[in-house]
């Protein structure tokens, strides 16, 4: 083994780049959107559940998803992945962006002003 020779503080390298350029802002600044009303979705797909007469079980057979996943949504200890979703949909025959539009329960939707 070669013994590993040591650099002064002044020859060290960093691992980041000398000039990182700046980031721009997606959105215009001082405008942020609205908070997701997250529970009124996982309300809403207790809803469809529950007006189906399902039980978390059928569910989550119906999805492919697991048991504890679908539970976890429903009492809010997860949010999901955008798939998790697409599969609940499915499942439930219910319209992604008609699920989706519930996150906005409080605020107006996204989108073109209405004169």
């Amino acid at each position: 083994k070669h013994p590993r020779k040591r650099l002064p503080p002044s020859q060290k390298t960093s691992n980041t780049p000398a000039h990182t350029p700046p980031t721009t802002p997606t959105t215009n600044p001082g405008i942020t959107p609205p908070d997701p009303d997250l529970t009124a979705l996982r309300f809403e797909l207790a809803r469809l559940r529950a007006a189906r007469g399902w039980s978390y079980d059928e569910l989550a057979s119906r999805s492919g998803l697991a048991r504890r996943t679908v539970i976890e949504i429903e009492q809010g200890r997860t949010i999901g992945t955008l798939k998790t979703w697409h599969a609940l949909a499915h499942a439930l025959n219910t319209p992604l962006d008609e699920l989706f539009s519930t996150l906005c329960r409080g605020h107006d939707l996204p989108g073109p002003a209405q004169d």
